[in-house]
Parts: structure tokens; C-alpha cells; sequence
């Protein structure tokens, strides 16, 4: 700021702001010293880059007067009778295709024939149909109930002597 500014027009300080600068002091840093990085290249570096100058100095300094003339013969290969002959087989195919004319087909009426099953097929589902009405409305409780008594029958003195014989 110039010294002609009065002093009423230069920005106002925060209070709070103006006390801690005037309060500031440089003992209260703490020390630390400064270490310079310095990031030299390798040998692998200067030599990359050694490289990538000569090329360059190469590809300005090249004359294209030297270069030989040279002529080229472009060999052009025919196809053999047998592929022209597939060829125009499928060309053929493509064009009766695309070329078909719909309107030359005659209408066709389709009947559909209903096969009804033989008297014997329909008897035997018949029965297969009351029997598993059979089963699954069968009523267990109208069965009785019954006692069963086992028998040990002995053998008698004549079947032991029998066995003995056989």
C-alpha cells in the first residue's frame, strides 16, 4: 500500500487475530533442518537417453537419395472352376429365393382327424378308474376287528420218529 492511503480506508484486523500476531514469537518453532533431494539419473537413464537422441539425429540427418529403387509385382490369383462353379450355384439359390412369387401357390385345406380309442381301451380305463375309486374311498372303519392267537403246535412222538428215519 502506498503512503498516501489514509489510514482510515486500510482493511480492519480481526481483534482476535491482531493479539495472537502481536503475541507471535519465533522461539516457539521448533528446529528443523532442511534436506536438499537431489534426483540424479542412472546409468541406464543417460544411456536410454543417449539413444533416443541418436535416433533422432539419425532419422534428420537421413538422405533418401540413397535408397535403391525397386519395383513391385502385385501377383493376382484367379479363382479355380470349381469355385466359380459353387459360386454361382449359391448366387442361383439367393436369386429362387429372393425371386419367389407366393401368389403362385395353390391353397391347401387341412384336416385334422380326431382318432377316438377302441371300446377295449376305454373299458380297461373304465376299470382302472372304479378300482382307484375303490382304494381311495375305501372305509376302514367298517372293518372289524380281530384277535389273532398264535399256535405252537408240538410234534408228536410218530413226526419225530419219521425225521429221524428220513
Amino acid at each position: 500500500m502506498s503512503a498516501e492511503t489514509p489510514l482510515k480506508d486500510l482493511p480492519k484486523v480481526d481483534p482476535t487475530l491482531k493479539g495472537q500476531l502481536e503475541g507471535f514469537s519465533a522461539v516457539n518453532l521448533k528446529k528443523i533442518e532442511t534436506e536438499e533431494k537431489i534426483h540424479l539419473p542412472n546409468k541406464e537413464d543417460v544411456a536410454q537417453e543417449k539413444q533416443h537422441i541418436e535416433h533422432l539425429q539419425n532419422i534428420s540427418e537421413f538422405r533418401s537419395e540413397r535408397l535403391k529403387r525397386t519395383s513391385t509385382s502385385e501377383k493376382l490369383v484367379l479363382p479355380t472352376s470349381q469355385d466359380v462353379e459353387a459360386e454361382k450355384k449359391a448366387q442361383a439359390h439367393l436369386q429362387a429365393v429372393e425371386g419367389f412369387n407366393a401368389a403362385q401357390l395353390k391353397h391347401a385345406n387341412t384336416q385334422e382327424k380326431i382318432v377316438l380309442p377302441a371300446k377295449e381301451d376305454i373299458e380297461n380305463e373304465k376299470g382302472q378308474q372304479a378300482l382307484r375309486q375303490g382304494i381311495e374311498g375305501f372305509d376302514h372303519t367298517a372293518l372289524k376287528k380281530a384277535q389273532t392267537a398264535e399256535k405252537n403246535t408240538l410234534p408228536t412222538k410218530e413226526m419225530i420218529e419219521e425225521e429221524k428215519k428220513a
